[in-house]
């Protein structure tokens, strides 16, 4: 009992020949910097507690925002929102095993890729759903080859924003709606998942509206075709196990690649022409509100606000950390160019199935479209039908999950694919319920199908400027992000696509407000007027945060991304955010304030505006 008792008393000397494991495990040497006014605390005599201390004393100054920034107490991830647990990353082209994360070579870093790869490409393809088929379709025989431009456009957006959720997911362990009603409050958590749950919805009838569509072409009523696709979709679902969910939507993906083979070879596309339109902007017949309104509706089924919720899931899911974000990265591109290339062949091979018809510029519903490429090959027409039916499932797999994932992070419920039904039985019981809803809406003689299609693809694009605003203040936030937060040039990339998806359904607004206003001109005015505010308030904002440091002082300064410049790989590959409890609540400027309270009420009349329109196609007003 001496000698440990002695051992105690000299601790100087044993303790530093233990410290240098320590670090070495936990990747910061470079804490000190930042507890500078606790150089107390460093004192080599409580050495023993260390590992113990900085947890304890990790609570107030976690209040004070230092925390964050410290690598040291953050390397071991404590994610609180997931519910995959730890373990083998399972996909479904193979398996990383817990430990397994040394990469050398190219064969082990393709072996890698293909296990992460999934969330990325399922999350893109997803969004080529009935949706995305009908309004592909529309863009085609309405308005010919014209509105490529837009397809082509959509590639840096997509990329833009799922590489955002693909760090949140990674960095945070938490879904993207826990995320938003942790930092910015109850109200604006409940205004976000409540136009989550309700556009997630209408978009998973269009998806029974496709597959009802689709086999009516085939002469299956819907009666009989919509509750086996249902069915399917809770069996696959709850299988249990996440692994074999992926791999069933990689049958799904698999199929609907195929198919676009007959449909290029056959449908003799124009390639110079398909060209000319894809880099030169231009609107068939000239720019007008309804051309506003497809545009929108092209922008909304192909980035999707349900795509943000599911792919950050997707990926706590799949148990991908940051040492694997360049290769979900990677996945994510390669979503993004199929995504492009599926609707820029539906596009090309519609403008083929109406030309010399009496359909050209008379768009009706995607079941109208299979039935303009029975007349010209009915071999066409059965492979169009498959598309939508095939394309259709995979959407409603997707927007459906998204839903449920979301429904778990608000509820703080089990939420993982990875868990048996009776392990998570409210997760997979809202999955069942929405998939059964949603279905017998579709059943409902008389429901006005086609015009809910439309419009739901519309939604989704006036929505999205508010779900993206949300996603870039949350890359930007130092304690969610620490090192992987938003770098000066993605957030200008980010801006521009939030001022473009601002100016598009600012017009749709003004046009539909005043329908005699020439469309052109007022994207101009409302682009311009964007530009004048986004500077005013870009300067006003720099303004605040130099005055509130000033009279703050240094100490009391948020964490940026300064404070992580000078981690090595390893150390960010490893820097995790700290549990939700432990952060500082969100101090928003009285312009921030109002920015928010403008944009929602500018989405408020947005949609109502929408409404009238998509009333007024629909009755031929």
């Amino acid at each position: 009992m001496t000698d440990p008792a002695r051992e105690g008393t000299p601790a100087p000397r044993p303790e530093p020949e233990r410290e240098p494991p320590a670090p070495a495990s936990r990747p910061a040497p470079r804490p000190e910097p930042e507890p500078a006014r606790e150089p107390p605390a460093p004192e080599g005599a409580p050495v023993r507690r260390p590992a113990v201390r900085p947890r304890e004393a990790r609570e107030p100054p976690a209040r004070n925002r230092t925390a964050p920034a410290r690598a040291s107490t953050l390397s071991q991830p404590q994610p609180s929102g997931g519910d995959a647990g730890t373990g083998d990353i399972e996909g479904a082209l193979g398996r990383i095993r817990v430990g397994d994360e040394q990469h050398s070579g190219w064969r082990r870093q393709l072996v890698t890729f293909l296990a992460i790869v999934g969330p990325g490409l399922i999350v893109m393809v997803g969004d080529n759903d009935a949706g995305g088929v009908a309004t592909y379709a529309q863009a085609g025989q309405n308005y010919g080859y014209s509105l490529l431009w837009v397809l082509l456009l959509l590639i840096p957006v997509l990329i833009v924003n799922q590489e955002m959720v693909v760090r949140l997911g990674a960095v945070t362990g938490v879904g993207h709606a826990k995320l938003i009603y942790e930092r910015f409050g109850k109200f604006w958590g409940r205004f976000s998942v409540i136009d989550l749950f309700l556009l997630n919805f209408l978009t998973i009838v269009t998806e029974f509206i496709g597959i009802s569509l689709a086999m009516s072409y085939f002469g299956v009523s819907p009666y009989i075709s919509v509750p086996i696709a249902a069915a399917t979709l809770i069996a696959i679902t709850a299988s249990g196990s996440f692994r074999r969910w992926e791999r069933a939507m990689f049958v799904f993906i698999g199929a609907s690649l195929v198919l676009f083979v007959p449909l290029v070879i056959f449908s003799h596309p124009a390639t110079g022409s398909v060209a000319y339109h894809f880099f030169l902007p231009g609107v068939q017949g000239g720019v007008s509100s309804n051309a506003v309104l497809l545009i929108i509706a092209i922008v909304g089924t192909t980035v999707a606000p349900w795509q943000l919720f599911f792919q950050q899931s997707n990926v706590i899911d799949k148990r991908i950390t940051p040492r694997f974000i360049r290769y979900e990265r990677a996945d994510t591109f390669l979503g993004s160019l199929v995504v492009v290339v599926s609707a820029t062949v539906i596009l090309v091979a519609t403008v083929y199935a109406v030309a010399g018809t009496s359909r050209a510029g008379h768009f009706t519903d995607a079941l109208g479209v299979a039935e303009a490429f029975r007349s010209k090959n009915s071999f066409l027409g059965a492979v169009f039908a498959l598309v939508l039916l095939d394309a259709s499932i995979i959407g409603a797999a997707a927007v459906t999950l998204s839903t449920s994932y979301a429904f778990g992070d608000v509820f703080n419920l089990r939420h993982s694919l990875h868990r048996k039904f009776r392990d998570a039985k409210a997760f997979y019981a809202s999955y069942t319920l929405v998939v059964v809803l949603a279905a017998g809406i579709v059943l409902v003689p008389g429901a006005p199908l086609g015009l809910l299609t439309t419009a739901v693809q519309a939604l989704a694009g006036v929505l999205l400027p508010s779900a993206s605003v949300f996603l870039l203040l949350l890359c930007n936030d130092p304690q969610v992000l620490g090192p992987w937060t938003n770098s000066r040039w993605l957030n200008v990339v980010a801006g521009i696509i939030i001022g473009l998806l601002l100016t598009l359904s600012g017009t749709l607004v003004v046009t539909t407000l005043f329908p005699a206003l020439s469309a052109p001109q007022v994207v101009v005015w409302i682009a311009v007027g964007l530009g004048i505010g986004s500077a005013m308030a870009y300067g006003w904002l720099r303004f605040t945060v130099a005055h509130r440091m000033l009279v703050a002082g240094a100490a009391e300064a948020p964490p940026s991304r300064a404070d992580f410049a000078g981690m090595t790989r390893p150390e960010r590959a490893s820097w995790r955010m700290p549990p939700l409890a432990l952060l500082k609540p969100v101090a928003w400027s009285s312009l921030t304030k109002l920015t928010i309270a403008v944009l929602w009420a500018y989405l408020v009349i947005s949609v109502l505006l929408l409404i009238v329109k998509a009333i007024q196609l629909g009755t031929g007003g």
